[in-house]
């Protein structure tokens, strides 16, 4: 028996992706580090940080926003894809959610692409009738829409995306 999507459409394909890549997280980590040192220096120990240190106020802002609400945003951020015989649905938590009904689906091919060069990285991407919506890898499910739009969903397991994608539309 296939898994319940909302109680009523049964799911044909479900993949949840997070950010796993080891420069992303050095980069956050060093970003939040840097943050948590200025703030035990400056707020903590009452030793002013740097040459021109930022008052007290704002030196709390930045280590709220940078070295504990970044690093929680980005483990709590993911791409979360399911397929049932009404839609595809795209989450890119907490960001947005897009569901693409089966009958605007044209096309659907599951494609190997590069995402620097195609759409200058991984994350919601790209402009107008092309989009793309990522967290890693170079593999993806390009979507055609009736009304011309192109979308690519990155995945994992894009075969088999493509697959349920195929299946829902013959149903």
């Amino acid at each position: 028996m296939l898994p319940k999507q909302n109680g009523n459409q049964p799911v044909l394909f479900r993949e949840e992706q997070r950010f796993r890549q080891s420069w992303i997280w050095l980069l956050i980590l060093f970003v939040a580090g840097l943050q948590w040192w200025g703030f035990i220096q400056q707020i903590i120990f009452g030793q002013p940080w740097g040459d021109n240190p930022a008052p007290d106020w704002m030196m709390i802002l930045f280590w709220l926003l940078f070295g504990i609400g970044m690093p929680a945003f980005f483990v709590y951020l993911r791409l979360i894809v399911t397929v049932t015989d009404a839609a595809v649905t795209i989450h890119f938590r907490p960001l947005m959610r897009r569901s693409i009904p089966m009958a605007d689906i044209t096309s659907v091919e599951a494609e190997t692409y590069s995402p620097l060069r195609s759409y200058g990285g991984w994350g919601i991407r790209g402009l107008n009738k092309n989009r793309a919506y990522s967290i890693s890898g170079n593999q993806g499910v390009a979507v055609i829409l009736n009304n011309g739009d192109r979308i690519l969903i990155g995945s994992l397991r894009a075969e088999e995306m493509a697959l349920a994608i195929e299946t829902a539309q013959r149903r």
